[in-house]
């Protein structure tokens, strides 16, 4: 059986052609033809079954054939706020990995330690569609640019957010513990973590103090790890 190819098309019930890199991708690459068959996913939890219309050097048409609305997979929104490593091939990873898993939203902090306060925000887009693309997701979780770390707790005031540190002086509890499959932001500090101010800060805005296990893990791991446990949380909550 024929392997379905997937292709993100913003606002795919109505604009009826790929994207530029998709459609060079569909026809240049995989070869597609008038009257092949495709996927097609709008990033907002609907899939498309069409038929290619159009398939020219830099143009691919389609015509919608099949709509197929898909099922979220979890009920709650899911947010890490993590600050990049300095090699971005790690930010890079996680986003990809996370995408894979299972999650809503990645904010990117800039904290008093962090090692890196630029970051190629379409390169990180494009991995996030790609990793989409591989795993299925019927919806493309939302990127968001660099922002200050106290600009950021002071914006998200309300539900469930946790800030993961390694300070013994700030008491914590275990986050896996504590998610009871609601809608949850998880915050995730530099290599240098936070600063002690930078936790303290969070816990006077409403941030529960919390640990990701005994383990001592990297930036990006512990990323992973939160998006992990809090897509846990919700089959088991």
């Amino acid at each position: 059986m024929k392997e379905e190819r997937f292709f993100y098309v913003p606002q795919a019930a109505v604009v009826h052609e790929l994207p530029e890199e998709e459609a060079a991708h569909a026809v240049r690459v995989l070869r597609l033809k008038e009257g092949d068959e495709m996927m097609l996913m709008d990033g907002e939890g609907t899939f498309f079954r069409a038929l290619v219309t159009i398939a020219s050097n830099k143009h691919c048409g389609y015509e919608i054939q099949e709509v197929l609305p898909q099922e979220r997979p979890w009920a709650s929104h899911l947010h890490l706020a993590i600050a990049p490593t300095k090699m971005m091939e790690r930010m890079e990873w996680l986003a990809e990995k996370a995408t894979e898993i299972g999650f809503d939203e990645l904010s990117l902090l800039d904290c008093r330690f962090s090692e890196r306060r630029v970051v190629k925000e379409p390169r990180l887009e494009k991995i996030i569609i790609s990793a989409m693309k591989q795993s299925r997701k019927a919806w493309k979780p939302v990127l968001n640019g660099m922002q200050d770390f106290k600009s950021f707790i002071a914006q998200h005031t309300t539900g469930a957010r946790y800030i993961a540190h390694c300070y013994d002086e700030v008491p914590r509890v275990n986050l896996f513990e504590q998610l009871k499959g609601q809608s949850a932001l998880v915050l995730v500090g530099p290599e240098g973590d936070f600063s002690i101010d930078e936790v303290r800060m969070a816990v006077e805005a409403g941030f529960v103090s919390v640990d990701l296990g005994r383990s001592r893990l990297r930036t990006e791991t512990a990323g992973l790890a939160a998006v992990m446990m809090m897509q846990l949380s919700q089959q088991h909550g």
